[in-house]
């Protein structure tokens, strides 16, 4: 895929959502790396069932640490993998509280040092609490990237690669929750919705699927 048709998709993005964001619901920049964590393997709609009712009980590194393991498992036990997010969020909790003041820290390495926290959910919380240019590559990016043609690869590493080299500087910003949101309502997995998407004409995904027959 060549630059201009690139310029062309992110602008018609940019057009239908000018001011994208995550669908987990946050107020702080920890409450979204909480819910970021518990996201692994889940759907945003289970967390934030989750978190409506952790936060109001306990929304700060101090009050989820005090919950302990235990008591932090009957708000996210509605999650997948659960008790493993439960022990790396305590454990989050106490480096966040003794190592940066209980301040999410801004910087890559010191947010992928964190337990659960690997390249992907660094880059959420960079880009959507920090506003940093960064591109999470989550199962919806990858796909889309690789269907359309945008940025084709074999590994979440190498399509992160070429986005951050071929997206413009412009849209960077919120190229993740584009692609996302595009990949989960539009160019969804089984039978994506070609005759409904804005960019279709510039996608060169080779078997489109057609408009459904009406009955």
């Amino acid at each position: 895929m060549n630059a201009a048709k690139r310029q062309v998709i992110f602008e018609r993005l940019r057009q239908q959502d000018p001011h994208p964001t995550t669908e987990l619901e946050y107020t702080t920049p920890f409450e979204l790396l909480i819910a970021v964590l518990l996201s692994a393997q889940a759907t945003d709609v289970s967390v934030n069932k989750a978190t409506r009712l952790l936060y109001p009980a306990a929304n700060t590194p101090q009050k989820i640490h005090a919950l302990g393991v235990d008591g932090l498992i009957p708000y996210i036990q509605t999650i997948g993998l659960f008790r493993t997010k439960a022990k790396n969020v305590i454990e989050t909790c106490r480096i966040l509280m003794t190592e940066h003041n209980s301040e999410v820290p801004r910087q890559r390495e010191a947010l992928e040092a964190l337990p659960g926290v690997g390249r992907k959910t660094a880059n959420v919380v960079m880009n959507t609490a920090f506003g940093e240019p960064t591109i999470a590559v989550d199962t919806h990016i990858f796909r889309v990237s690789n269907r359309t043609g945008i940025a084709p690869g074999k590994n979440v590493d190498i399509v992160e690669q070429k986005l951050m080299k071929f997206v413009p500087a412009e849209f960077k910003q919120d190229a993740h929750h584009w692609l996302i949101l595009h990949g989960r309502y539009t160019c969804i997995a089984r039978k994506p919705k070609c005759w409904n998407c804005m960019i279709a004409d510039l996608c060169e995904f080779k078997q489109k699927t057609p408009l459904p027959e009406t009955v």
